[in-house]
């Protein structure tokens, strides 16, 4: 992999980092409250969470990087979808912990999920190793609407 690969391959995977840095910050002083609610039992420690999202990150910045240098004529279309998801991963901490919309939040992860599921058909097309790469988030994800629901029952 030549420089110019590499820098490419970095910057990919620190955007969605950069990302989930940007959620973090507008969403730290909420946590109290989080951890006061009540929550399900499948519920995972809080230390749990930013270790499983920065793995995802970089799992979802080394995707994008594939799709970006697969060459295929669609990879735009696939790209603008990962933008959205990115935008849509964004949102939800705020609409969740800050503004403490349950409800809301629940249904915003559905939409999440829906485009996401379209980005990762999309990205299959072009390149399966990128969609299978993106298949724990997808995991995590539908976990995350579980967890979401159930505080929203429960609180």
């Amino acid at each position: 992999m030549n420089k110019k690969n590499i820098k490419a391959l970095v910057i990919a995977i620190l955007i969605p980092l950069a990302v989930g840095a940007l959620s973090a910050l507008l969403t730290k002083d909420s946590m109290q409250v989080y951890n006061q609610l009540n929550k399900p039992a499948l519920s995972p420690p809080p230390v749990v969470f930013p270790i499983v999202w920065a793995i995802l990150y970089i799992l979802m910045g080394i995707s994008s990087y594939m799709i970006h240098k697969s060459g295929a004529y669609n990879r735009a279309s696939a790209l603008k979808l990962y933008t959205v998801q990115l935008a849509l991963n964004l949102a939800w901490p705020i609409i969740f912990f800050a503004l403490q919309l349950y409800l809301a939040a629940f249904l915003w992860l559905l939409a999440l999920i829906a485009v996401l599921g379209v980005m990762i058909y999309r990205f299959y097309r072009i390149r399966p190793l990128a969609a299978y790469l993106q298949l724990p988030y997808l995991a995590w994800t539908l976990f995350a609407a579980y967890l979401n629901w159930m505080v929203f029952l429960l609180n």
